[in-house]
């Protein structure tokens, strides 16, 4: 599905997107946005890309970031979570993760976790594990990752 896709479909289902990002830093609010008429749709971006930006624009729980860090699922839900409940929006995407280059002894480069939550349903997370690619491979893979779980999120919320 292409984001010309992904924004036919919310409009058609009259859901507004918001998308929380770290190391994608508004790539995903700007594959969205580069569509004509994505207004109609895309409700906000927010781009905390500080743990202190995350608590303070999203709500994520201090005792959250230090007990698993910020590249974790847990507080990819939260931020999923946060980006809805500090919106407009019936959808939400979150991605947070290690681009590149570096990692710590627990977290390799190009992990990166994402979190999809939506109104009446189940918040989802998941990490995927891109690999040492390269910072900005890391990045646009990221951002094609979170625009396909938008799309399952439509397709999830075109079911209920």
């Amino acid at each position: 599905m292409t984001v010309s896709d992904v924004l036919d479909r919310a409009k058609a289902q009259q859901v507004m997107i918001a998308t929380a990002e770290s190391c994608t830093g508004g790539l995903v609010a700007a594959a969205l946005t580069d569509i004509p008429g994505s207004s109609a749709v895309v409700e906000r971006g927010f781009v905390t890309y500080t743990n202190t930006a995350k608590q303070q624009m999203l709500g994520v729980l201090g005792e959250t970031l230090a007990a698993h860090g910020a590249v974790s699922e847990e507080v990819a839900r939260e931020m999923a979570e946060g980006a809805i409940r500090r919106s407009e929006a019936q959808l939400a995407v979150s991605v947070t993760g290690i681009a590149g280059p570096g990692s710590s002894e627990f977290k390799p480069e190009g992990r990166v976790c994402f979190g999809l939550a939506a109104e009446g349903l189940p918040t989802r997370t998941e990490t995927v594990e891109f690999g040492a690619r390269g910072r900005s491979n890391v990045r646009i893979a990221a951002r094609d990752h979170a625009l396909n779980l938008l799309s399952q999120g439509l397709f999830t919320l075109a079911q209920i």
